[in-house]
């Protein structure tokens, strides 16, 4: 993968293939990278993808960016707010309708539902958008023709339930399903790893030129990232179930154990991807929880 060497400058529209400008918000942060890369698609008539934070900065720039333009559609890849807040007062402005796959449950896993319904602590909601309503849904194979083109809507779940990525031929907006800079979190009761691996199987049959994600550079060889990023969770529960061959354990003692030499402003997200796979490793018989499936549960090999 060549990735930009340096961080572009937000606010500002620039060609990044043909037909396809980026403007990136000004949202940089620890699970956003350089920020939010909003996409427009076409110049007299167009898509705009991800509208980003609820940010007026960021709704200006894209306003500009599209002021010779008829906007057909607002596309949102997922329900968290560095991805959809900004999406009602832009589409307004720019007299287009928000599509998304649904509002933030949408999607969600059977495994994830059963859980987010046990009662249990899953106060895991990383900046999930939970007033998102979009104004129409979208669903897997769904066609989107905006004028100058027209993209193929990829139900690809994992990260998030109702994630979806976007393709225009061999060119995929990926969302956060798949990143350059860094793998996704996986938070239940968002996420689930078994829907990722799922996911990353599809994508990987589809063999896309290049990925746009919404953080960070472009990914110019996706075959070798999403080879990546499965090895990488296959390492990731190696280590769990390591960690618990000593003893049960919590999942934040399991995270402390894995993670040794992460920011502790991020140990919070590291305890959510464990988490994830302690859930899915419950599901294939691997663990079990005492009492039950939870963020303060201990755990334990079977």
């Amino acid at each position: 993968m060549a990735l930009e060497a340096e961080k572009p400058a937000p606010g500002v529209a620039v060609d990044v293939a043909p037909g396809i400008r980026r403007v990136l918000a000004p949202n940089p942060g620890p699970m956003t990278h350089w920020g939010t890369n909003s996409y427009v698609l076409g110049r007299t008539d167009v898509a705009v993808i991800d509208p980003g934070p609820d940010s007026a900065a960021h709704r200006a720039a894209l306003l500009a960016a599209v002021a010779d333009a008829r906007v057909h559609t607002v596309l949102v890849t997922h329900a968290h707010r560095d991805h959809s807040a900004g999406a009602r007062a832009f589409a307004a402005e720019a007299g287009a309708p928000v599509l998304a796959f649904g509002p933030p449950a949408a999607g969600r896993s059977a495994v994830m539902a059963r859980f987010a319904a046990s009662g249990a602590n899953t106060a895991g909601g990383e900046g999930v958008d939970a007033e998102f309503r979009p104004d129409g849904t979208l669903w897997d194979g769904a066609r989107i023709d905006y004028g100058e083109g027209s993209l193929e809507v990829v139900h690809c779940p994992g990260h998030f339930g109702g994630h979806l990525a976007f393709a225009l031929g061999d060119i995929l907006f990926s969302g956060d399903h798949v990143m350059g800079w860094s793998t996704t979190l996986i938070s239940p009761p968002d996420g689930d790893v078994a829907d990722f691996l799922a996911s990353c199987a599809r994508l990987r049959a589809r063999a896309d030129r290049l990925y746009l994600p919404v953080h960070g550079p472009p990914v110019t060889d996706p075959a070798a990232r999403l080879d990546w990023l499965v090895a990488h969770r296959a390492e990731r529960e190696a280590e769990v179930l390591a960690a618990l061959s000593q003893g049960p354990a919590r999942a934040d003692d399991i995270a402390r154990a894995i993670y040794r030499d992460i920011p502790g402003g991020l140990l919070k997200a590291a305890t959510r991807n464990v988490l994830a796979h302690l859930i899915d490793l419950h599901e294939r018989g691997r663990v079990a929880a005492a009492p039950a499936p939870s963020d303060d549960a201990s755990w334990h090999l079977v």
